[in-house]
Formats: structure tokens, sequence, C-alpha cells
């Protein structure tokens, strides 16, 4: 009897398997580019300049929606994300 060199699957799990590789694929890029624009955010707001935040928050709060719309984050999360933002936006405005 010959051995194999992968166990038996269900043609469904394959393609299942394949399925859940592009969405790890896809959502793993998402969430990158969703923390590169929460950094560049988050560094202007450091700084201090108010405009360049002001835009870069926009952008943030977008990008947020976008992840938990699609899923790859949950809404409540997103929701405090853009909240902890606005707040530190308003700050730097005020001052």
């Amino acid at each position: 009897m010959p051995t194999r060199s992968r166990p038996w699957r269900r043609p469904s799990a394959v393609k299942h398997m394949h399925a859940d590789k592009k969405k790890r694929d896809r959502n793993r890029h998402r969430k990158s580019e969703l923390r590169t624009v929460l950094n560049k955010a988050e560094k202007k707001m450091a700084e201090g300049n108010a405009e360049e935040a002001q835009a870069l928050y926009l952008q943030a709060a977008s990008h947020l929606d976008r992840a938990a719309q699609k899923g790859v984050i949950k809404k409540g999360m997103a929701n405090r994300k853009k909240s902890r933002l606005a707040r530190r936006l308003n700050q730097i405005a005020v001052a």
C-alpha cells in the first residue's frame, strides 16, 4: 500500500483552506495599512501640527471604518480608536 504525502481532505475543505488563506492575506494587508495610517496620525499629533493632524485623522477614521466594515477589526475597537484620536486632536487644537 503506497504512503500518502498528505492526509486526505474533502474537496470542500481544500477550497475553504484556499479561501481562508486569501482572506488572511487580505486582512493582514488591511491591518498593516491601518496601523501605518494610525501611526502617522499619532506622530503628527505628537508634533503638535494641528492642520496635518486633522487631515490624517480623517484618513485614519476612514480606514478604521472600512476595516470594521470588512471585519478586520471590531466596530467597538474602531469607535474607541477614533474617539481617542479625536480627543487628542481637540487637545492640540485648544493648545
